[in-house]
């Protein structure tokens, strides 16, 4: 590993839950880190899977395999409108998902990045926007890195601490007794009196911060207690769009899943998937 993607690691230890914004200064390994150079180590990073990042497509074309299904017009393709109108629009030029027409805003790159992964479009700019040490990167830094003799990077007192910190909290996690799988008692109540109509945006806001409260999670809510409140009524895609609303409203984060040995296979499935890293397992209230 070279200094400067060790240098980016340790400043991602300072991070809650060591998850960061890739434009946040602090993540810079040094002051002069260019934001291309910083890419470029979050994208080496990612390549050995020691982090996971989150991407927005800013521009994409469709390739000749995806031509090809366009023009097939074959009944049996699986794939669903949104596809159909992402396809089209991209079939003379490169284009920006704003030029994309009859698919709702908030769908756009999760259909985008779905044509991409299905090898029917190649994506020619992306931004990333968020970075997080996965599972794999906690395992590599806690039993695997060592330092090379002649790899000496100038390592602040900061990063040291993050370090320290990070090994101490590992530490204390696995001394901890495994909880057993049933639910407290706290839980149960907080989640045994479902909502019988279908809750409007506010309402579903106000039973995160009601849930939070009497579950204790220090506003970092695992999903799947909404999701036992709220469904029924609501549909699983129904919570996610309205969740997605309270996003772009900035009245809660989503923020994905890390340390997956905490929870159930059960539990993880019910964050919503995400193309690239972990599923979106917590919700933050904002404010």
């Amino acid at each position: 590993m070279q200094a400067i993607e060790l240098k980016f690691l340790l400043k991602l230890l300072g991070f809650p839950n060591y998850r960061a914004k890739i434009t946040d200064d602090k993540l810079k390994p040094n002051k002069g880190t260019t934001a291309p150079d910083r890419d470029r180590i979050c994208r080496e990073l990612s390549k050995r899977g020691i982090v996971s990042y989150s991407r927005e497509v800013g521009k994409f074309k469709i390739n000749p395999t995806g031509k090809n299904l366009l023009n097939a017009n074959d009944a049996e393709i699986p794939l669903t409108d949104e596809h159909f109108k992402i396809l089209k629009a991209c079939e003379k030029e490169t284009i920006t998902p704003g030029k994309v027409k009859g698919v709702a805003p908030e769908r756009r790159q999760s259909v985008i990045q779905d044509l991409e992964a299905k090898g029917l479009i190649k994506v020619e700019k992306e931004v990333i926007k968020e970075v997080w040490l996965n599972d794999k990167g906690h395992e590599y830094l806690l039993e695997d890195y060592l330092p090379g003799g002649g790899d000496q990077p100038a390592i602040s007192l900061n990063m040291l601490k993050n370090y320290l910190v990070f090994l101490r909290k590992a530490a204390q996690f696995s001394a901890e007794k495994p909880t057993t799988q049933m639910p407290s008692r706290v839980e149960e109540d907080a989640n045994s009196t479902p909502i019988s109509d279908k809750p409007d945006d506010e309402t579903i806001l106000a039973t995160i911060k009601s849930l939070d409260k009497q579950l204790n999670t220090g506003n970092y809510l695992p999903i799947f207690h909404l999701r036992q409140k709220l469904q029924p009524p609501l549909s699983r895609d129904e919570l996610d769009q309205a969740l997605y609303r309270l996003q772009r409203q900035n009245k809660v984060e989503l923020s994905s899943l890390v340390e997956s040995i905490r929870y159930t296979p059960e539990q993880i499935e019910t964050g919503i998937p995400q193309d690239a890293g972990g599923p979106l397992f917590f919700l933050v209230v904002n404010g």
